[in-house]
């Protein structure tokens, strides 16, 4: 087979020659052309500056998650100045790129010429992504939340704030899903921050006995069983204690329709405890109420059918006509 097209391929060399030679001219022709040096100056400029964003968000990263560590440092701002730069330096590049093109430097002076319609166009266009920045750039210079803090937005979302952008603010919920929040929109909510100043919480336990248990009883087994949780904080100050506050603070807050409703107050380290603390203090707190004869209550009801009731008296039988008043 490749004796048979040997001759064909000496026949044929003089055009490959050819073919070859025409194409070295022409990519020769391509990379001489400045339309060529323009496009390369480009991409390569496109290129570095998306390494170099990626670079700067990489190690101030590795450096905030050290200093987080070991020296305590607050990352709200630093995340943010983070983002900020990634920003600045993807955004130079298009400035290079548009000032390396002749053409689209005409095209972009051209529109800042004529820039009546335009403008308009893009202040609409722009305006809540404007608003998203200048709201963020307002979370982290006040500091409503910072990032690690545990808070609740409005009455929907409850999550760990994991990262604040440009744009958004990223809420990490305890199912361990993310909720992407408009930074405009955390600016007009109301925030609960379980960890602003101080992550020791006050969690309250409500629970119902029935009338004809023992109320000094049943505030005695709550009080054993929450002293007993490894989660449980005596959160009493020296003056509490000179005074004989006790650590966990139960009182009777109503009297409803079938049950006395008593309120716990219970401290722990934190949230996530806290939440812990209340589904094992209502486990035990039910079974120590059982073993001990304190009831919790449920609403009973009685039923009448009206096939049951007795026979209406009437005039023609000799009764009394039943009061209808009310």
């Amino acid at each position: 087979m490749v004796f048979t097209s040997l001759p064909l391929l000496i026949i044929d060399f003089p055009s490959y020659l050819y073919k070859k030679q025409a194409m070295i001219t022409f990519l020769r022709d391509i990379a001489g052309h400045p339309r060529f040096t323009q496009l390369l100056i480009s991409v390569i400029v496109l290129v570095l500056a998306i390494a170099l964003a990626r670079l700067v968000r990489h190690m101030m990263k590795k450096y905030l998650d050290t200093a987080t560590q070991r020296l305590n440092v607050d990352a709200t701002r630093y995340n943010f100045i983070r983002h900020v730069l990634s920003f600045a330096i993807i955004l130079s590049a298009l400035i290079i790129i548009f000032y390396t093109i002749p053409e689209l430097k005409s095209l972009g002076l051209s529109l800042f010429a004529g820039a009546g319609i335009l403008a308009v166009v893009i202040g609409l266009a722009s305006q809540q992504a404007f608003s998203n920045i200048v709201s963020g750039v307002f979370i982290v210079i006040f500091k409503p939340f910072r990032v690690n803090d545990n808070i609740k937005v409005g009455s929907l979302f409850h999550g760990i704030v994991e990262d604040i952008t440009l744009r958004h603010t990223v809420i990490r919920d305890f199912e361990n899903r993310r909720i992407v929040i408009p930074n405009a929109v955390m600016s007009e909510e109301t925030i609960t921050n379980s960890t602003l100043t101080d992550e020791k919480m006050c969690n309250f336990l409500f629970i119902g006995i029935s009338y004809d248990s023992d109320i000094d009883k049943a505030i005695r087994i709550i009080q054993e069983e929450a002293r007993k949780h490894p989660h449980f904080l005596d959160n009493r100050s020296s003056e509490d204690l000179s005074l004989g506050v006790p650590d966990v603070v139960v009182r009777v807050i109503s009297l409803g329709d079938f049950s006395v409703n008593l309120r716990a107050g219970i401290w722990t380290l934190n949230h996530r405890k806290g939440f812990e603390l209340k589904c094992d203090l209502h486990k035990s707190i039910k079974e120590r109420f059982d073993r001990e004869g304190v009831e919790i209550p449920f609403p009973y009801r009685t039923l009448v059918y009206k096939k049951d009731l007795p026979a209406k008296a009437s005039p023609e039988a000799g009764g009394d006509i039943p009061n209808q008043s009310l």
